[in-house]
């Protein structure tokens, strides 16, 4: 893999994106960014903006009012870009000139949403021979979709909450009753491909399932009806390649009983994070092998954050998985490492570093017979 003559590793940070976690992308590169080793790396900035058009940013100074998490947005900079696949170098290119822009030789994509963190990105920097921070195009893809995920974990045993899924063709039969029957009176409503608790609700009669129904449906075609589960919000960070390690674990206690959604993620603390959660050494254990079986399962490479419920009879029940979690001031994953004796500077180096081993593991692969 080719470096800078003074021998530094070429990271390109990609963020921003076309979905309703822009805001969420642009406050975690700037965490990375600012934690990226200089001594070892080159950092350069892709900024993507809503219309999904990528732009070559100022490493040094890339977003609007960047400690307002409602106001946060990309600077507008020159230079569109474009990737080019199967070039062996140069494959970022400047679409006026059609000179290459930037060389690269990690991508660290922080992009959450669709076209982010489902496959969509990992593939393009795949054909274009980058090494990419995370996981893969089927893992991510997989992950992505909460309905194939609690399929997949299902399937191999591990314990989820109980689902339906609603599709926007399907949505005009759907009625709160008929699911409640099924699923219990307290219900929770989201899109099937987001994150960042976007579009999310908690519904307990007719009229709100419609409301958050419509709500659920403007970001996404499938929404999952998820029945509520009484238990503790704890959630475990896993890093690594085919040997993947757990992180100690946290808790999410929200302030007034309400529940982890976006507001209270990023704009209003309303919730406390507790690392490492109080619970007893048995029941950490018993979270750590469930992140790992699920991210096992699901053939996550790089990164996950596993969140799960634990019940009051010490159940473990896995709510969801994020591949590219976030890297906020407040996001657990970075938090988890950090209460785990890994700090975050050597949490994104580590990152950089898996990158380019599974790049390397996937270049030695024959490609003829």
């Amino acid at each position: 893999m080719s470096q800078t003559g003074d021998n530094k590793i070429r990271v390109a940070v990609i963020c921003g994106g076309a979905s309703a976690e822009h805001e969420v992308s642009l406050a975690s590169a700037r965490n990375i960014v600012a934690a990226l080793d200089r001594e070892r790396f080159a950092v350069s900035v892709i900024g993507i903006d809503k219309a999904g058009v990528w732009h070559a940013a100022d490493a040094d100074d890339f977003v609007h009012a960047p400690d307002d998490p409602k106001q946060i947005k990309l600077k507008a900079h020159a230079g569109e870009l474009a990737v080019v696949p199967g070039r062996e170098a140069g494959q970022i290119i400047n679409v006026a000139t059609g000179e290459v822009a930037m060389e690269v030789d990690v991508a660290f994509p922080i992009v959450h949403g669709p076209t982010g963190e489902d496959g969509t990105l990992q593939g393009l920097l795949r054909a274009a021979n980058i090494a990419c921070v995370g996981a893969g195009v089927l893992a991510s893809a997989a992950a992505m979709d909460k309905d194939v995920t609690k399929r997949l974990l299902r399937d191999a045993g591990i314990k989820i909450a109980p689902f339906a899924l609603v599709t926007r063709e399907t949505a005009a039969d759907a009625s709160y009753d008929a699911l409640a029957a099924t699923l219990g009176p307290t219900l929770f409503i989201k899109p099937a491909n987001l994150g960042s608790s976007v579009g999310v609700s908690r519904v307990t009669d007719e009229k709100n399932f419609a409301d958050a129904l419509a709500l659920a449906l403007r970001f996404d075609h499938k929404v999952l009806v998820e029945a509520g589960v009484k238990g503790r919000e704890i959630e475990c960070a896993v890093l690594g390649n085919a040997s993947p390690r757990a992180s100690t674990v946290g808790e999410v206690v929200v302030d007034g009983g309400g529940f982890y959604a976006y507001d209270t993620k990023y704009v209003d603390d309303s919730a406390r994070v507790v690392i490492p959660a109080d619970l007893d050494a048995t029941t950490i254990e018993a979270v750590q092998q469930v992140a790992l079986a699920t991210y096992k399962t699901l053939d996550c490479r790089g990164l996950a954050r596993v969140d799960v419920f634990v019940t009051e009879d010490a159940s473990v029940i896995v709510n969801e998985i994020n591949t590219l979690p976030g890297f906020t001031r407040i996001s657990m994953y970075p938090k988890l490492w950090d209460a785990s004796g890994i700090g975050y500077r050597e949490l994104v180096g580590q990152l950089v570093d898996l990158a380019r081993e599974r790049h390397a593991a996937d270049r030695a692969l024959s490609s003829s017979m």
